[in-house]
């Protein structure tokens, strides 16, 4: 009786070791093959020339004034110049390798750039939470809903909605602006390439007072046929010379002296420091 009972329990410890296997087993198939390394195909710039930004009056001059500082050898509203994250939708644009991990509850973007961006994408069916329940952050709050648009049992699409943004953001290095009160709204449908798996497309809507209609763009990766990449980690602290003062750019010399970034630049206004008089 005694051994009856100890084989029991052995066959029972293992059938809960292995019902959670069995379970992620069964839900695998499931899910589209998003493994691997993705990279960037295609510009990284939002406007061109049959996709122009519908900009109201008041975002294009803010958006006309960036461009005109950035002509004069500014760096204009290009946040990412001094090592604060790019954010929603900027990241999407993918300047480095993507790497997605799938689980039932969260889908985790990784993207190797600026101190390695990422985002957590929740699928477990949570609402939005109350302000003051989460901290405002560059990449937002992103809840997904996976989608079996053929009802065959597999999902075809991840679709998510990105809420609850700290700024400055852009959406790209032209300082492309998004509206100053960070109360954008952006949402996604991530999906492979019927004819082609190793192709994946994003589109992206962002909805913001600084457009008078929402404005809608594809971006498209491919998958890296290396199944061992490289994956690189960039940390922006490290060897950047680009100092900002109030509303201007700087540079910072191999010798550690702060230098002017344009032509007739002036200093930065020094009122916290002992002028030494000229000799």
């Amino acid at each position: 009786m005694l051994q009856r009972s100890s084989i029991a329990l052995i066959l029972f410890a293992v059938a809960s070791v292995l019902a959670p296997l069995r379970a992620l087993a069964v839900d695998a198939p499931k899910y589209p093959d998003l493994k691997g390394q993705w990279q960037r195909i295609g510009p990284n710039r939002w406007e061109s020339a049959t996709n122009k930004a519908p900009l109201t009056a008041q975002y294009r001059a803010v958006y006309e004034d960036n461009l005109a500082r950035m002509e004069a050898g500014g760096v204009g509203d290009m946040a990412s110049w001094y090592c604060l994250p790019q954010g929603m939708p900027m990241m999407m644009s993918l300047y480095d390798p993507m790497e997605i991990v799938v689980t039932r509850e969260t889908t985790y973007i990784l993207i190797s750039h600026v101190n390695d961006s990422y985002r957590r994408i929740y699928t477990d069916g949570r609402d939005w939470p109350a302000e003051g329940q989460y901290e405002r952050t560059f990449a937002g709050y992103s809840i997904g809903r996976w989608i079996d648009a053929a009802g065959e049992g597999r999902y075809s699409a991840l679709e998510i909605e990105t809420r609850g943004f700290k700024g400055p953001r852009v959406y790209d290095g032209s300082g492309l602006p998004l509206a100053h009160d960070d109360q954008s709204i952006v949402k996604e449908r991530i999906h492979l390439d019927t004819a082609d798996r190793n192709i994946l497309y994003d589109d992206i809507t962002v909805i913001d007072s600084a457009l008078t209609r929402p404005w809608s763009i594809t971006k498209k990766a491919g998958r890296v046929p290396n199944p061992r990449p490289m994956w690189q980690t960039a940390v922006c602290a490290e060897n950047n010379s680009m100092i900002r003062i109030g509303r201007d750019a700087y540079y910072q010399s191999q010798d550690g002296y702060l230098m002017p970034l344009k032509k007739d630049q002036p200093p930065p206004d020094l009122r916290y420091f002992q002028q030494q008089k000229p000799k």
